[in-house]
């Protein structure tokens, strides 16, 4: 689908917030099919972007965490 898009996890490393957010935002310009969004749709493109970064950042936290 994204194939643009890069595997953001190596094993123990996590990416940036910077690359997860490129990320996000790449996969809600291929979702909406807008490289910039109007700008009546503009509010709910960057929420779109934050809610997806946000997620995205939780689920690589979580697979990379080790047990203590």
């Amino acid at each position: 689908m994204c194939r643009s898009i890069v595997r953001l996890r190596d094993h123990d490393d996590i990416a940036s917030e910077e690359e997860v957010r490129a990320a996000a935002l790449q996969f809600v310009r291929k979702i909406s099919g807008y490289r910039t969004p109007s700008k009546r749709n503009e509010e709910a493109f960057g929420a779109a972007v934050d809610e997806i970064s946000a997620a995205s950042q939780r689920l690589l936290e979580a697979v990379t965490a080790r047990p203590s």
